[in-house]
């Protein structure tokens, strides 16, 4: 399957100079759907006990791998937007800078947890959460990406982990 006829580039988004990676037409599609979570998930032998997915468009993919897996769903999420007591995590963007949050139970330690977003970029949002799961004694099997930028070297923050990604621009 062709999944990057499925990516629309979209000009100077989120502002001059970014070429976001659209992925509506790809979420529209169950065909390309089944193929992201086949190949995903083919190569993964361990038991995953929780995936993670990372503010908002990683929770698409992430709760589809989860009922894969018959896991459960973390969400990591922006600042202020969880209910419960968190852990907070600071990183750098492309174009800017923010915070990540997870509930302080949502992973025991010992579980062994597949993260998903649907681009790495600069590697700092994977990195942060990353570093969250892995403060509440995770352990990462693997940091999945629907879309690799590989120009913008994400990977390099991401030493020693696994990392699986479907399409690199």
């Amino acid at each position: 399957m062709n999944l990057e006829s499925y990516i629309r580039t979209v000009p100077d988004f989120p502002k001059k100079g970014i070429s976001y990676k659209d992925i509506t037409p790809l979420l529209q599609s169950p065909e390309a759907l089944d193929f992201c979570i086949k190949s995903f998930t083919e190569n993964i032998d361990a038991n995953i006990d929780m995936v993670v997915g990372i503010e908002s468009r990683g929770y698409f993919l992430a709760t589809l791998l989860a009922k894969h897996f018959r896991a459960g769903f973390v969400p990591i999420r922006k600042k202020g937007k969880l209910p419960y007591k968190t852990l907070q995590e600071s990183y750098d963007l492309e174009y800017g800078q923010d915070q990540l949050e997870i509930h302080e139970d949502a992973i025991k330690a010992g579980q062994k947890v597949l993260i998903h977003d649907d681009v790495l970029a600069t590697g700092g949002t994977a990195q942060a959460a990353c570093n969250l799961v892995e403060r509440l004694g995770g352990e990462i099997v693997q940091c999945n990406f629907l879309i690799e930028l590989s120009f913008l070297e994400g990977r390099s923050k991401l030493k020693g982990k696994s990392i699986h990604s479907l399409l690199s621009y």
